[in-house]
């Protein structure tokens, strides 16, 4: 059953979740909790349909909001469906949802509202999870100017047990895994993460470090609000380092981080820089 109470459903600004579900009634019952913690929190909310039509979801879903006609009317609630977000010409146009979801932004700032609640069904990869997988471990660039919260639904009746823990691995946030959160930094470029990475969300760690392996100059990683980081988690830094200039990686932690990396050997790549030496 859906935790009514979960954070899952009331994700910050920032946040990418992974929400597997079992059956209708627990799809309908978190879009209702999604849509009403969007609008509590003066977001654009975005719905992207594909189980059900537009219209079909409009039906169900308004009894389940209170004020849903009239926050709809006024632009605060968006029902689309993926064929005219994710696709062009029948195939994934990663391009047209980013686009998409950058114009929903615009649009939320010029009424006031503080980012956009994206929810979607993940049933349109049903048939490529694998593709499906690598789209959404891509896609948490999108989330670390902090302006973006999306949550993705995933049909346990549908995906088989190795896509969903698949889809969940590539996800910062899932039910009963660890909880990642990061944003972007400049001026040095680099990444902040707080919260917790261990082999549960390990592969979404990776996909936000896989974008400073390109940067040019000096790279920052600000682990000082990682709680705990697994040496296998750690060792991706490690390769992080080591595929850029040496000597032109940091992280700056705290001691028990600090201690993992030392014990992979990893401040032979990456220099290491205690919070309180910064």
């Amino acid at each position: 059953m859906v935790d009514v109470a979960g954070f899952v459903l009331d994700p910050d600004l920032g946040d990418h979740v992974c929400l597997p579900f079992d059956g209708e009634r627990e799809r309908m019952t978190a879009t209702g909790l999604f849509t009403v913690n969007g609008l509590r929190r003066r977001t654009k909310v975005v719905i992207i349909t594909h189980a059900d039509s537009p219209e079909r979801t409009r039906g169900w879903l308004a009894p389940l909001v209170p004020g849903f006609a009239d926050a709809e009317s006024a632009g605060q609630v968006e029902i689309l469906d993926c064929a005219d977000t994710h696709f062009t010409g029948g195939r994934l146009d990663p391009g047209r949802v980013y686009a998409g979801l950058a114009d929903a932004y615009d649009r939320a700032r010029k009424h006031g509202q503080h980012g956009v609640y994206a929810l979607v069904d993940a049933s349109w990869g049903a048939c490529d999870a694998p593709r499906q997988a690598a789209f959404e471990a891509k896609t948490n660039e999108l989330f670390g100017e902090r302006w973006l919260a999306a949550v993705c639904q995933y049909d346990r009746g549908l995906f088989p047990r190795e896509a969903i823990d698949r889809a969940t691995s590539v996800h910062p946030i899932a039910p009963e895994q660890a909880l990642l959160r990061f944003a972007n930094t400049f001026e040095p470029a680099g990444l902040r993460v707080w919260g917790d990475i261990d082999l549960t969300n390990r592969p979404a760690f990776a996909s936000l470090l896989s974008r400073l392996e390109k940067e040019p100059g000096e790279v920052v990683i600000d682990a000082s609000g990682l709680d705990f980081i697994d040496a296998g988690s750690a060792q991706l830094l490690t390769v992080t380092a080591m595929a850029r200039p040496r000597g032109a990686t940091a992280v700056v932690c705290r001691d028990s981080t600090a201690r993992v990396l030392r014990l992979i050997g990893a401040d032979e790549f990456v220099a290491v820089r205690r919070v309180g030496d910064v």
